[in-house]
């Protein structure tokens, strides 16, 4: 079919433009990232932390100033990934007193660990102190060396 015949007008050509269009925006919108990730990956960037391995155990270090127990989970995850969290909440305001500055960080707060695999996640203990959260993940016993096995040689 010779090009010069096509209108470029035409419905057809109107109706596979349109949908080519379409493609790219489903496909734009079903890669962008959803709220709930952007969420928590601002919730990750804004939580940083000092990990610590020693010959028998793990342990995560993380401020969490002017935060109370309750304020924060430590929990575990699909029995490897450690996943610390909670939230700072805004003072109760007083009504003679208004804010002239806010720099202090508000709002949720998280961080998740993958464990290695030599990490008991059964044996896992937190402590906050002066708004130091300290989480220690005991290691596992290093694996007993497998003895060699002997086999009976037998005469046929």
């Amino acid at each position: 079919m010779d090009i010069r015949l096509l209108d470029l007008q035409s419905p057809l050509l109107s109706t596979i433009h349109h949908l080519m269009d379409t493609t790219d925006e489903a496909e734009k919108s079903f890669n962008a990232p959803t709220r709930t990730y952007v969420r928590d990956a601002k919730a990750m960037a804004s939580t940083p932390a000092d990990v610590k391995e020693y010959p028998n155990s793990y342990v995560f270090i993380i401020d969490m100033p002017g935060l109370k127990s309750g304020d924060i989970k430590v929990q575990v995850e699909d029995d490897n990934v450690l996943l610390i969290s909670g939230e700072r909440k805004r003072e109760e305001e007083k009504e003679d007193a208004k804010y002239v500055r806010m720099e202090r960080r508000l709002g949720k707060f998280m961080r998740k660990f993958v464990l290695p695999e030599n990490a008991n996640a059964d044996d896992i203990s937190a402590v906050c102190q002066d708004g130091v959260l300290t989480v220690t993940v005991e290691k596992l016993p290093p694996p007993e060396p497998k003895k060699p096995k002997t086999i009976e040689v037998k005469i046929a």
